[in-house]
């Protein structure tokens, strides 16, 4: 019997006893009730509570009288929940909210008779590594014990494993963001070696594109994108921050030095280029260059930007909620906002304006280069210049000057060249008469304009043309820069023009643990105490929200559904403790890529995502984990694919922003100035998804049909919509067609001899299985249909295959590649194709 199967006899609904009812949680249970209907006005924000009562801290609950531990029906709260007479009824009508349901109110009223318990609350609590359950030999590792444990406990047995070819398709999208080749499903379907799946694992973890696949995660977490997004939305250069957060993650840099290096790595000691450029972290929230913008409300957004950014990826909650008053559900209070905001306040940068071309960023060779470029203009400009004194010592050099041409002219008779009044005045003098000045001006003239030094004006021209024309190609980044910081108040209602609030200093959240004492002569904490807390042993929060977002890039959901919650507003982990301990295997060494491969080795991730009608209706949305989830690709990955699947992708990793396909006049709009989107040519325009230009206000429209956002906020999970524009988009963007038009090409050229055969290459290299006798039957009548419709047509086949920059093959015959061309936009567009399975 298999190992994850060996619970399953256990599991039986018929042999199980039922077991006793556990007692109420608090935390599972009873506080998301008060939060959605009480906290409101029985909550942490004094300045909207009510009758001086608060439900949230259970001492003054119990002053009170709202509960009596042990009696439910002498607790206020049972009294006003119940209560038929509408003045007195909680909660009140006015706030609009659901009456509390028989459940609810049973729960509390068990709960009350319990003794009315509290407990904190879950992403607050201190890390502590929880006991691991003993489920016997079933469990391959510590995640199979915990979710087989659960399993056990809700009597529902977990899936079977998935095959191989959906193993590793799964594991080539989680970890490269790529499909594998057909000769790689081949390979690993054939190897019978013992460990085959963990060196499939280990090959795909060192892959340079696992960094590529976890930066889409990350990028959309810290809002990357190309343009800086209020008014004119201009572009501003980032791109090598990008390639930093790729190099990361595929050379495995510890999560905390990762961290560190963003939020503060401009005042690390001795901080290397690589950690200086980290920091344009601090760079990429949204700009303003509108001329009327006022300056000082718009260092209050950007303020406010980076607490609201930090506080997600990092805290992985609400801390943006505070900005305006305290938190209404959680402890944040309006002070911890803005101690928050004084950590950022020494950034030097202009609050409305142009924000620069950043800091050259090269490599070796590339300094080389421009060291010579640059050595090459300056031995051209000392030739002309030490000519050009030689001439203007002579005597006779200037006898001719009026018939000089002159060289800015390009008419075939050249216009004479303009002598000034003051070269004039120097010429009419005796030579020995002129100064040293005057002398010098002569050279000056003679340089610009005298016909001799035609070739000496051309090779200095030439020079100074490549230098500027390799500067060009060097990328540059918005560093930080740390200067002395502005003071920071707190700004009432968040109103932006009111100065009255009180003045206040970097600090952490009050009801987190604090940050350890100044050193004897700093006044104040900076942005490295900050970065050096975040990640301490102390602080619970970045440890927890970040192994709850990696085990959702893996199983499809978090263990805490709510991402970018990790409030009381939020939902409670499915399994607790299980993320106790991922989060405190992660914070023991910070190592993302073990924390990853611990993951998929699991049994539990290797289940098959095949749903049973019992299992789908004990839980439907697989909060149990007992099976895979099924789920399409990211905008960016399906794109990659589809340029994988026809042969036409350009696997450069890292490198400047590209411009491949997009609609004319889709960035009309944008103004001051306006401009239009200039495509890239070459292989550029078959680089990775991620390289695509992110303009914040115009995302690329394909990637927006499948749900990428605009990164103008923190993204913690996309969406996964299902519309018809994706079909339109798969079928008829001009990025799909060409890669269609490719795709066919290379079927004729290598699927083998004959339609069926054909058919069964092609749909064995996008999807990764042999097709059924009945899918290829469908494709051949694709195929039969477009082949008689091109016959008749011919010239519509040309146009078909004219979509694009590759050029088609010269010696195929249009019509018969068109029809081709239509198999494979259809094997494109299939479910399979797009989605991990």
């Amino acid at each position: 019997m298999r190992p994850l199967l060996l619970l399953a006899c256990a599991l039986c609904p018929a042999t199980a006893r039922a077991a006793p009812e556990p007692p109420v949680d608090f935390a599972r249970d009873v506080r998301p009730i008060l939060s959605n209907q009480c906290f409101q006005c029985h909550g942490p924000d004094e300045k909207t509570r009510k009758a001086n009562l608060r439900l949230d801290v259970r001492e003054a609950a119990l002053k009170a009288g709202a509960f009596v531990p042990g009696k439910p029906d002498a607790s206020e709260i049972i009294t006003r929940i119940c209560t038929t007479e509408d003045e007195l009824r909680m909660p009140p009508a006015k706030l609009k909210k659901p009456p509390l349901t028989g459940r609810q109110i049973a729960t509390l009223k068990r709960w009350i008779a319990e003794g009315a318990k509290y407990s904190g609350h879950w992403a607050f609590a201190q890390l502590t590594r929880p006991a691991v359950p003993d489920v016997g030999p079933a469990a391959r590792n510590v995640i199979d014990k915990f979710i087989l444990a659960r399993l056990a406990a809700e009597q529902v047995a977990p899936a079977k494993e998935a095959d191989r070819v959906t193993l590793i398709r799964r594991l080539s999208f989680d970890l490269t963001g790529l499909p594998p080749a057909p000769e790689e499903v081949r390979a690993f379907v054939n190897d019978e070696a013992p460990d085959a799946y963990e060196k499939l694992v280990d090959k795909l973890l060192a892959s340079p594109h696992f960094g590529e696949r976890m930066a889409v995660w990350w990028l959309d977490l810290v809002r990357y994108a190309d343009s800086i997004g209020y008014h004119s939305d201009n572009p501003m250069n980032v791109s090598p921050y990008r390639d930093y957060v790729i190099r990361s993650f595929n050379e495995n840099k510890p999560f905390n030095q990762f961290t560190v290096e963003q939020l503060a790595g401009d005042l690390l000691p001795n901080a290397t280029l690589q950690q200086k450029v980290a920091s344009a972290y601090n760079r990429l929230l949204q700009t303003t260059e509108e001329g009327g913008a006022q300056a000082k409300e718009y260092i209050a957004k950007y303020s406010a930007d980076r607490v609201r950014n930090y506080g997600q990826v990092w805290l992985g909650g609400t801390l943006m909620c505070a900005e305006c008053h305290n938190h209404k559900f959680d402890p944040y209070t309006q002070a911890d906002f803005y101690s928050v905001a004084a950590f950022f306040a020494d950034i030097q940068e202009p609050a409305v304006g142009g924000r620069g071309p950043g800091t050259p960023i090269m490599t070796a060779e590339q300094e080389s280069e421009l060291n010579r470029l640059v050595r090459n203009v300056r031995i051209a400009s000392a030739k002309l210049e030490a000519a050009a004194k030689a001439f203007a010592a002579d005597d006779d050099a200037f006898a001719d000057v009026e018939k000089w041409p002159n060289p800015a002219t390009v008419k075939k008779e050249p216009a004479r060249v303009v002598v000034s009044a003051d070269v004039r005045a120097i010429l009419a003098k005796s030579p020995d008469k002129r100064s040293s000045a005057e002398v010098g001006r002569l050279a000056v003239f003679a340089r610009d304009n005298a016909p001799d030094f035609k070739a000496d004006r051309d090779a200095l021209d030439g020079a100074t043309a490549a230098r500027a024309a390799f500067d060009k190609t060097i990328p540059r980044v918005l560093m930080t820069q740390s200067g002395p910081p502005r003071t920071v108040r707190v700004l009432p209602r968040g109103n932006w023009l009111d100065d009255s609030g009180p003045e206040v200093k970097p600090n952490t959240p009050a009801f987190l643990p604090p940050l350890p004492p100044l050193p004897a002569g700093r006044a104040r904490y900076t942005r490295l105490d900050l970065a050096r807390w975040t990640v301490s042993p102390e602080n619970p929060l970045t440890a927890r929200a970040t192994a709850n977002r990696l085990w959702r890039v893996f199983f499809g959901y978090g263990l805490a559904r709510s991402l970018e919650e990790t409030g009381v507003q939020g939902e409670l982990p499915t399994h607790p403790e299980l993320l106790d301990w991922l989060a405190t295997e992660f914070a023991a060494k910070w190592d993302v890529k073990g924390l990853a491969r611990l993951m998929v080795l699991s049994s539990t991730y290797r289940q098959s995502s095949a749903e049973t009608p019992a299992v789908r209706e004990r839980d439907p949305m697989n909060k149990l984990f007992a099976r895979q989830t099924r789920q399409r690709l990211d905008a960016e990955f399906i794109r990659d694919t589809a340029l994988r699947v026809s042969g036409l992708l350009n696997p450069q990793v890292g490198g400047a922003s590209v411009k491949p396909y997009q609609p004319a006049g889709y960035w009309a709009a944008l103004n001051f100035p306006a401009r239009e989107w200039q495509k890239d040519a070459g292989d550029k325009v078959y680089r990775r998804g991620m390289y695509t230009h992110w303009q914040r206000s115009f995302p690329h429209p394909a990637m927006v049909a499948f749900d990428a956002p605009s990164r103008e906020e923190c993204t913690c999970d996309r969406p996964k919509s299902n519309i018809p524009q994706q079909a339109l988009v798969l079928l008829n963007d001009p990025e799909f067609v060409e890669a269609a038009n490719a795709f066919a090409a290379k079927t004729l050229r290598e699927g083998g001899a004959g339609d069926g055969a054909r058919t069964a290459w092609a749909f064995e290299r996008a999807t990764g299985r042999v097709p059924k006798p009945e899918e290829v039957q469908v494709l051949t009548g694709v195929l039969n249909k477009h082949r008689r419709q091109f016959a008749a047509k011919p010239d519509e086949a040309k146009k078909l295959l004219a979509v694009g920059d590759a050029a088609p093959p010269k010696d195929a015959k249009p019509e018969e590649l068109a029809a081709w061309v239509s198999v494979c936009r259809v094997v494109l567009n299939l479910h399979e194709t797009i989605t991990r399975p």
